[in-house]
């Protein structure tokens, strides 16, 4: 090899010319060598940014041996099974409602009216619903930017879309106020106000479109959990061929 600038013949291994000094990487990076296209800034940028996207997304090859591995697919199949059991339920059945999840959903619900009451009453009767949406949230945050999760973080968007399969059907009973709600009552039987819905959905005028906003929030839920079970997957896969290589 020559370098480029000064001719002096070079280790083809080299990385800087022993005669002038030019620096290799940086000399190409701005001339290509005949028949290569410079890269433009705009372009490395967005392979930056892509690449950033993937190792968060993938993260590094995941720790654990195959022990940890089989507890991993064992947890995919039951929230596989699981999620197509919820997602394949129709919204009337309020199938995520009466599920074990739901009383795990339920205190952060409640924790949400308390959490945005100051807010005023409209803010403080959407703030059940948000406190139930932003802790599983939060959770994929905290597990996929600070502990470096990627798996964490795919299970709590499976969590996070069941929260919308939860709220549909209380969205879809708005008119009808048949659900039970805490406490015993039905929106019938209760106070205006005590149904979320159906007071929200009275003030912003919206109260004819409660089954469809109830359908809407299922399908967004399915396709939530959906995509957390392909990235999960994803994750599984890159696992087991880091170990088969071992």
């Amino acid at each position: 090899m020559q370098c480029p600038k000064c001719r002096a013949e070079q280790s083809d291994h080299a990385d800087i010319c022993t005669a002038c000094g030019l620096v290799f990487a940086k000399y190409y990076k701005h001339h290509p060598p005949a028949g290569e296209a410079p890269v433009r800034p705009a372009r490395r940028g967005r392979r930056r940014a892509a690449g950033r996207v993937r190792e968060l997304l993938l993260g590094a090859p995941p720790l654990g041996g195959a022990p940890v591995l089989a507890l991993r697919v064992l947890l995919w199949c039951v929230l596989l099974l699981w999620g197509l059991r919820l997602m394949a339920a129709p919204v009337s059945s309020n199938a995520a409602g009466e599920s074990l999840l739901h009383l795990v959903n339920l205190p952060f619900h409640e924790a949400g009216h308390v959490i945005f009451a100051p807010l005023g009453d409209f803010i403080g009767s959407l703030g059940g619903t948000l406190g139930q949406l932003l802790m599983p949230l939060i959770c994929l945050l905290v597990l996929l930017l600070r502990t470096r999760d990627p798996f964490g973080a795919s299970v709590c968007l499976w969590w996070f879309g069941e929260n919308f399969l939860d709220i549909a059907p209380y969205v879809a009973d708005a008119r009808a106020g048949v659900l039970p709600l805490l406490g015993g009552n039905t929106g019938q039987t209760a106070p205006y106000g005590f149904h979320d819905w159906e007071y929200l959905l009275t003030e912003t005028g919206l109260l004819h479109l409660d089954r469809a906003l109830g359908q809407t929030s299922h399908l967004l839920g399915a396709l939530l959990m959906l995509t957390a079970l392909v990235w999960a997957a994803l994750l599984l896969l890159r696992q087991w061929r880091v170990l088969d290589r071992g």
